[in-house]
């Protein structure tokens, strides 16, 4: 992956969430794609089939591993299994920040969350500080960005109005959910 972005960094996919569920134990993706549904589908709209192609994908980048397991008169059943190398991109990836933007934090942070209280409790606290710094990192850049605006660009103005004014309730936002965790 020379030149290239992690697949797991600014993706907004899916991809981390089945993963992680690979995390402790060997699953079935028609279980992994349930549990998505169940405790984030608020979070990642996910169709069967597109869990099924994001296991493929991470099946083919070596993130997980396939076993088929004979049955008899049905198909084979496959059991899913996360590799050394799927566990240490899914560990990169809860650990990192989310980026600047509401879309990212609203899914990727609450989604990091989630697994965070799962496996990692004691270190949800810096994910929420590395994601507050991250947020107001973001903010001062489109601030700069608005002060060299010419004042005739309304559009693009109006745009980062509004894009400062979500980062600014976001901010609101992490401080507020910290305290439940």
């Amino acid at each position: 992956m020379t030149n290239q972005k992690p697949h797991h960094i600014g993706t907004l996919s899916p991809e981390m969430a089945l993963l992680g569920l690979l995390y402790k134990e060997a699953g079935h993706g028609y279980d992994l794609h349930r549990k998505v549904n169940t405790d984030l589908g608020q979070v990642w709209h996910l169709s069967q089939s597109q869990a099924y192609a994001i296991l493929k994908r991470l099946e083919t980048r070596g993130d997980i591993s396939v076993e088929e397991i004979p049955q008899e008169k049905l198909p084979s059943r496959q059991v899913l299994q996360m590799t050394a190398q799927g566990r240490q991109n899914f560990l990169d990836w809860l650990h990192a920040p989310s980026g600047g933007s509401t879309r990212a934090i609203r899914m990727e942070f609450i989604t990091r969350l989630y697994f965070l209280k799962l496996f990692f409790p004691k270190k949800i606290a810096k994910a929420f500080e590395q994601q507050r710094a991250e947020a107001v990192t973001h903010i001062q850049r489109l601030e700069k960005t608005l002060a060299a605006l010419p004042n005739d660009q309304l559009y693009n103005r109006l745009s980062l109005e509004m894009r400062l004014k979500q980062l600014r309730f976001v901010l609101e936002w992490l401080d507020e959910t910290r305290q439940f965790f």
